[in-house]
C-alpha cells in the first residue's frame, strides 16, 4: 500500500491521523477551579507557587489572572472576588469574560485548598504535554530543513538536550528543606566512610596521601588538575579515573543497586583518542612502556601481559568519548546520558580549552568563553551529583619564574577557573625542568668550579628522578598542601611515594 498526500503534498500512512487536526492537551475546568481556590482562601497560592507559572495555563485569560493574582499576593495583599473588582473593570480582556460576574463563577468552582497542589500539578502537566508536542514538531522541521552546518547528530543532541531541560522544568519537587533532613544525609554520608576501607566520603583517587588531603573527590564539586605541557595530567587523571573503576562496587539498596565503593567513569578524551588513552592505562597496569606498545616492540613475555592485562579491564566501568572540540552543551547532554543508562560516579573532562560554547553563546572574548564552559562544569557536577575532575593549561608565566611551582595566578585565561572550582590542584615534576638545564660551562669559570656545579645538578636530578608533587592550592571543604607521588614516565603511572628521608606527605605549608 503506497503512502497518501494530503491537499498540502505531505505524505502520510494510510490510516494516520493527521496531528494538526488534534486539539492540544488542556483543561479549563481544573485551570478555574485552581484560581477559585485562591479567591477563596490565599493559602492555595503558597502550595503551588513554586512549580506554576502563569504561561502554564492552557487559557491566556486564566495566566494573565494568576499572573495578578500572585502579584498582589507577592505583596502581602488579601487577594479575593472583591478586592479585584476594580482590576477586572478596567482590563478589557476580563470585561469582554464576564468582569466580576466571572469572578464569581471562578470562585464558586473552587477547589479545598488541600486539594489546590494536585490540581497545579495536573495543570503544569498539561502545559509539559503542548510543550513535548511543539518540540516534536520542531524535531520533525529542523530534519527536513535543508541547513548544511546542521548535522543530522548535532540535530539529536539539540533535541535530546531540550528534552532533558523539559524533564528538569517538570520537576516540581526542590526547594528549601529542613536542617534536619539535610543532617540526616551528613550523618549518613559520614557513617558511609566510617565504614569504608580508608574512611573517605567521596571518590577514592587510589592515591593514599592525596585522599587523606582531599577526603576523596566529593560529589558535585569541580576539581581542576591543572600543569604545563609534559608534566603528567592526563597520566594523573587516567590513573586516578582508573583506580575509581576499578573500585567500583555496588550494594543492592531498598531494592534497587547503589555504589558503595568506586565509581562508573565517563572520560572525555578532547585531546587523546579512545585508542591512545587505552594504550596509556594498558601501559601502567602491564607495566610495559607505552612507546613499545604503539610501535610493536614487544617481546612474548611483554606481549602476554599485555593480553592478560587486557582480559581484565575488558569488563570496567569506564566509558571514554574521544569528540574532538564538543561543546558544553553537548558534552552536558552526553554525560546525563550515561548518567541515565549506567549510573555516572565520576565525571573527567581532559582538558577544558579544548570545549567551546554553546552555539549561540560563542563570543570574541576567550576569557568569556571559559567563564562559561567553567561555570557550566560546576552546574554539571551539582546536577549529576558527581564530582567533575577537569583538566586545565597554566599560562607560560610559569617559565619566567626561578621557582617554578604552579600558583593560582598561572591559570590560563580565566580567573573563574579558580572561582568556580572546589578544589584547584597543580602537578609539578621538578624532574622535568633539571633534566633540560644541564649547567654548560662558562667562559671564565675554572675547571674545579664547573666540576662542583655540575655534580650538585647532579645530585640534584637524583633526588628528585622519578618523584612528582600534587600542590593543592584550593580547597573548599579543608586544608591546602603538598603530596608527594611517585612518578614512573615509561609505563604513565603516579603512584603512592614510599617513605624515605623525606618523608611520604602531604607537607602541610
Amino acid at each position: 500500500m503506497e503512502p497518501l498526500k494530503d491537499s498540502s503534498n505531505v505524505t502520510r500512512l494510510p490510516g494516520a491521523e493527521d496531528i494538526r487536526l488534534r486539539e492540544p492537551p488542556h483543561n479549563f475546568e481544573a485551570e478555574q477551579a485552581l484560581l477559585g481556590a485562591i479567591l477563596i482562601n490565599n493559602a492555595a497560592y503558597q502550595r503551588v507557587a513554586e512549580f506554576l507559572r502563569p504561561e502554564h495555563f492552557a487559557d491566556p485569560l486564566h495566566g494573565k489572572l494568576f499572573d495578578s493574582l500572585s502579584r498582589l499576593i507577592e505583596r502581602g495583599q488579601v487577594v479575593s472576588a472583591v478586592t479585584l473588582k476594580t482590576y477586572v473593570e478596567q482590563d478589557e480582556d476580563m470585561k469582554a469574560a464576564g468582569g466580576a460576574t466571572y469572578l464569581a463563577r471562578l470562585a464558586a468552582a473552587s477547589v479545598h485548598v488541600i486539594d489546590a497542589t494536585a490540581f497545579g500539578q495536573a495543570v503544569h502537566d498539561l502545559y509539559l504535554r503542548r510543550q513535548l508536542i511543539d518540540l516534536g514538531e520542531g524535531v520533525v522541521n529542523g530534519a527536513f530543513g535543508g541547513d548544511v552546518d546542521e548535522t543530522a547528530l548535532n540535530q539529536i543532541e539539540t533535541a535530546e538536550k531540550k528534552l532533558y531541560d523539559l524533564a528538569s522544568s517538570g520537576q516540581t519537587e526542590g526547594g528549601f528543606k529542613p536542617f534536619r533532613v539535610a543532617l540526616t544525609e551528613a550523618t549518613v554520608a559520614a557513617e558511609a566512610a566510617y565504614h569504608r576501607v580508608g574512611q573517605l566520603t567521596g571518590v577514592a583517587s587510589g592515591l593514599f596521601q592525596l585522599d587523606q588531603l582531599l577526603g576523596g573527590l566529593h560529589r558535585s564539586d569541580l576539581i581542576i588538575l591543572a600543569g604545563r605541557p609534559s608534566m603528567g595530567k592526563t597520566a594523573l587523571a587516567t590513573n586516578i579515573a582508573f583506580n575509581a573503576a576499578r573500585a567500583y562496587r555496588e550494594e543492592i539498596v531498598e531494592g534497587k543497586p547503589k555504589a558503595v565503593d568506586g565509581a562508573v567513569v565517563g572520560f572525555f578524551s578532547l585531546e587523546m583518542s579512545s585508542e591512545q588513552l587505552a594504550t596509556r592505562m594498558l601501559a601502567e597496569q602491564a607495566e610495559v612502556p607505552s612507546e613499545k606498545i604503539r610501535k610493536g616492540e614487544l617481546i612474548s613475555s611483554d606481549f602476554d601481559k599485555v593480553l592478560s592485562v587486557s582480559h581484565e579491564l575488558e569488563h570496567l566501568n569506564f566509558f571514554i568519548d574521544d569528540t574532538p572540540a564538543l561543546s558544553i552543551a553537548a558534552l552536558r547532554t552526553r554525560a546525563r546520558r550515561l548518567k541515565r543508562t549506567h549510573g555516572l560516579g565520576l565525571l573527567v573532562v581532559d582538558y577544558l580549552q579544548l570545549l567551546s560554547p554553546s552555539g549561540k553563546n560563542r563570543q570574541d572574548n576567550r576569557v568569556q568563553e571559559v567563564s562559561e564552559i567553567t561555570r557550566g562544569l560546576k552546574t554539571l557536577a551539582k546536577e549529576l551529583d558527581v564530582p567533575v575532575l577537569a583538566l586545565s593549561q597554566l599560562s607560560r608565566a610559569v617559565e619566567q619564574r626561578e621557582d617554578k611551582r604552579p600558583q593560582l595566578a598561572d591559570l590560563r585565561e580565566s580567573g573563574s577557573i579558580e572561582q568556580d572550582a572546589d578544589v584547584v590542584m597543580f602537578v609539578y615534576r621538578e624532574e622535568y625542568y633539571l633534566t633540560r638545564s644541564e649547567p654548560s660551562r662558562r667562559a671564565d669559570e675554572s675547571d674545579q668550579r664547573f666540576n662542583e656545579r655540575h655534580e650538585g645538578w647532579r645530585q640534584r636530578c637524583e633526588q628528585t628522578y622519578g618523584k612528582a608533587e600534587v600542590i593543592v592550592a584550593k580547597q573548599r571543604h579543608g586544608p591546602t598542601g603538598i603530596v608527594r607521588l611517585s612518578f614512573e614516565g615509561q609505563f604513565t603511572k603516579f603512584g603512592n611515594l614510599a617513605a624515605d628521608g623525606e618523608g611520604p606527605g602531604p607537607v602541610f605549608e
